[in-house]
């Protein structure tokens, strides 16, 4: 095995193992998966876009804390307890964000974000549909912010789709045989 971040050096002594190992790149096989199950970034480049996923969460998830009251106007009425709602949703967001970030979570966090996206719609709905937003942003920003929220509506889906890449589960592992192929025997 490599390590496809360096070229190899022709000194094996020089070489210096990734300080982290649920971090590496290693991997036995070329197919887009890792050894380890999750899914690299298509084109083989190994580089991943999921701490930039994961971060977003995190931050999202500390904007919760920050403004609970805001986040809590968004979710609908027939909802018990708006603001304990949001504490909960910024509390996933920051253990989800983080887990996504690391490989050795990376495929249940991604299932645990897309499980969140889709819990978290009702409150979208309820913000581009209600007159939620004329109580949080001023006039003079409404329109903009209603266009916003209508936008986020079927973005929700690219969100969802883009959490769902690191689940793995349309790849196939090294060692499975291909649909329509027989195992090895």
């Amino acid at each position: 095995m490599t390590d496809r971040r360096e070229p190899p050096s022709e000194d094996a002594s020089t070489a210096q193992p990734p300080s982290d190992p649920s971090d590496s790149d290693e991997s036995d096989n070329t197919d887009g998966v890792t050894g380890a199950g999750e899914v690299d970034e298509p084109g083989g480049s190994g580089r991943s876009l999921a701490p930039l996923m994961g971060a977003t969460y995190v931050v999202a998830g500390i904007a919760h804390f920050l403004a609970p009251k805001r986040f809590a106007a968004a979710i609908p009425p027939s909802f018990p307890r708006p603001v304990a709602l949001v504490y909960l949703s910024g509390i996933a967001e920051i253990l989800l964000g983080i887990g996504v970030s690391l490989r050795r979570t990376r495929r249940p966090s991604a299932w645990g974000i897309a499980a969140l996206l889709v819990a978290v719609f009702p409150a979208n709905v309820h913000l581009a549909r209600g007159d939620v937003l004329d109580d949080l942003v001023s006039d003079r920003f409404a329109g903009v912010a209603r266009l916003a929220a209508w936008v986020r509506l079927p973005f929700q889906g690219v969100l969802i789709a883009w959490a769902l890449r690191y689940t793995g589960s349309g790849e196939r592992r090294a060692g499975e045989p291909e649909a329509g192929e027989r195992p090895a025997d």
